[in-house]
């Protein structure tokens, strides 16, 4: 039986002026997706008011109660009304919405929160009197007096409850207060100067669930001890300072090591003026400026603040302003990349404090037994496997194979110390002023025979290899032209590309390391990860492979003994070679145990 359409009628539609309530509902659906992003504006509120405290109070995951209390400039009894106004803001006068110097601009929060929930904002001026407003479900009750001390305060309850339908969409309450606390801590590292309290408020009790006091000093020293209270104090110890300008963009922030590298990207901070944001090419740009030292498995952390003219970015693409359009991403891309790799490189063989901590906390202290006196030991077998000497006289299956370095004295005092054994034919023990240092030699002379590799290749340029017959690609008009768009950086590599009219792409020359490449293949990945990222480094990854593939198979190999000045070198060569601190899979290659750690673990201490 066939089915009526109901988007079809014989009647002709009749056109309609939706009134404010049902156009509220409407916006609200765009601008208030869950509880956390109706804390996310109204801390935006306060923060644009000038506040330097702000605490917010949530029942429920947010669903029953919002309360957001600030000590900014405040409203006078006359703006109250005028607040709750769709399109009513004191953030721009509307003569250019390019230059946008605060996070509100749209006027649409307050109104729209008012559409869906129960809304009531208390607020006084330094000099004026209190006053209070209050909507529910769009509807308008009269301003009237109310006390209180200089500052705003936003209470919303019962979110969604005139739009019910939304509700069955919310997670759980813990889920819901999760997001609220993310939210809250993006905003407490792009403000490190003010104080943020989120209190949970649920079934009467009231539990603080985080707390950022003002930080103080200049911008780097706030930042970073704001990014020590958030992100905690691995992040800070092992995250290096940006600090970079190119073309009028200024690019801020911390980037971790690569040996503190995550599983997921959730440790991945970007902000665009002090705006919270997500951005394809800034994700792209940071996975590129770390592609040669982690794995594709692995995720860098980062916290970059990248500050331009307004003008030179739309921060007016969606409702929620969570995503912006540069200008020139090009120059804000490679600003990043090149900002990020210059202190990779800087911080030289330097790997992270959690690999040495993941090691001590490995090594367990043998649990002791019950004392057994002498006379009650039982008397030990003196055949041929009993070996009194210590370690040189010591069976093969009683301990790894230990090469003694006596020479040490005059290396001790560098960062990596003086070699004193190898182990296992692999591993270098070397001892420094505070302790020791554990190096796989395999994988630390991998890296730096790889580091000299991508030195030669940027010198000598990569030999492109013509083809005898180029390579003709159908594709559509439109991914032709974001290909050749990208023609000159793909040269570079190796891989020379024409247009052939209409769609087709010809390919005519490939890189010669690669051998023989399906270009097709090739070409396609390159545009998903244009589409993706809008950027690729396809090419480029597909080199530095290969270059790995030869540095590894080139290094040092498991199993061979090595001569205490071998082992030396190796050291040496390591504190002076950039990134040296991991291989080329981002594994790290030493790992420093401290003296007193040592000593602890004996119980020493």
């Amino acid at each position: 039986m066939a089915q009526t359409d109901p988007n079809i009628s014989d009647s002709r539609p009749v056109i309609r002026q939706l009134d404010d309530a049902a156009i509220n509902r409407i916006a609200a659906g765009e601008v208030v997706e869950r509880p956390a992003s109706a804390v996310k504006e109204l801390v935006e509120n306060a923060l644009d008011a000038k506040a330097a405290r702000v605490e917010i109070s949530i029942a429920d995951g947010g669903k029953t109660l919002i309360r957001v209390t600030d000590n900014g400039v405040g409203m006078t009894p006359d703006d109250l009304p005028l607040a709750l106004s769709r399109h009513a803001t004191s953030k721009i006068d509307g003569s250019d919405l390019l230059n946008i110097h605060s996070f509100g601009f749209r006027g649409e929060a307050l109104p729209s929160l008012g559409a869906v929930g129960r809304l009531t904002i208390r607020s006084r001026t330094v000099d004026g009197e209190g006053a209070e407003v209050t909507v529910a479900g769009g509807v308008h009750d009269p301003v009237r007096p109310s006390a209180l001390t200089a500052g705003t305060v936003v209470e919303l309850r019962d979110l969604f409850y005139a739009t019910p339908a939304r509700l069955k969409f919310l997670r759980t309450d813990r889920a819901e207060m999760q997001a609220i606390s993310d939210v809250i801590k993006r905003l407490a590292m792009a403000e490190p100067f003010v104080t943020f309290i989120l209190t949970d408020v649920s079934q009467g009790k009231s539990r603080v669930t985080f707390r950022a006091d003002a930080e103080t000093g200049d911008m780097f020293e706030g930042l970073h001890a704001r990014l020590r209270s958030v992100l905690g104090k691995d992040f800070a110890d092992n995250a290096l300072p940006i600090d970079a300008l190119r073309e009028d963009v200024h690019l801020t922030g911390y980037a971790a090591l690569p040996t503190y590298s995550r599983g997921s990207a959730l440790q991945q901070f970007l902000f665009v003026n002090g705006r919270p944001v997500r951005d394809k090419v800034l994700i792209g740009a940071l996975r590129g400026a770390y592609m040669d030292t982690l794995s594709r498995d692995r995720h860098p952390a980062a916290c970059l603040f990248i500050d331009l003219d307004p003008t030179r970015v739309d921060v007016n693409v969606h409702p929620a302003k969570s995503e912006v359009r540069f200008r020139d991403p090009g120059a804000v891309r490679g600003l990043i990349v090149s900002a990020l790799r210059a202190a990779l490189a800087n911080a030289g063989h330097r790997a992270s404090t959690t690999v040495a901590n993941a090691t001590l906390g490995a090594m367990q202290p043998e649990k002791t037994e019950a004392r057994v006196y002498q006379m009650d030991r039982p008397q030990m077998s003196r055949g041929p496997a009993y070996r009194p000497d210590g370690f040189a006289d010591m069976a093969p299956d009683m301990s790894g194979r230990v090469e003694m370095i006596e020479d040490f004295k005059a290396q001790e005092d560098h960062p990596l110390g003086a070699a004193r054994a190898q182990v296992h034919e692999n591993y270098i023990i070397a001892q420094t002023d505070t302790g020791i240092v554990i190096v796989d030699g395999h994988a630390a002379h991998e890296r730096l025979v790889y580091e000299k590799l991508k030195t030669q290749m940027a010198q000598n340029g990569v030999a492109a290899q013509a083809l005898l017959i180029p390579e003709i690609i159908e594709m559509s008009d439109s991914d032709a032209a974001q290909l050749l768009a990208v023609a000159d950086d793909l040269t570079r590599f190796g891989l020379t590309i024409e247009p052939f009219g209409g769609g087709a792409i010809a390919v005519r020359e490939t890189p010669a390391i690669l051998g023989e490449v399906n270009a097709q293949a090739m070409l396609r990945d390159i545009l998903d990860e244009l589409d993706d990222q809008g950027s690729s480094t396809l090419v480029q990854e597909k080199l530095e492979a290969i270059l790995s593939r030869v540095a590894c198979h080139g290094s040092i190999r498991t199993g061979r003994r090595m001569r205490g000045e071998e082992m030396n070198a190796l050291l040496r060569e390591m504190e002076q070679t950039p990134r040296s601190g991991q291989c080329n899979h981002g594994r790290p290659t030493y790992v420093e145990l401290k003296l007193s750690d040592i000593e602890r673990l004996f119980g020493r201490t």
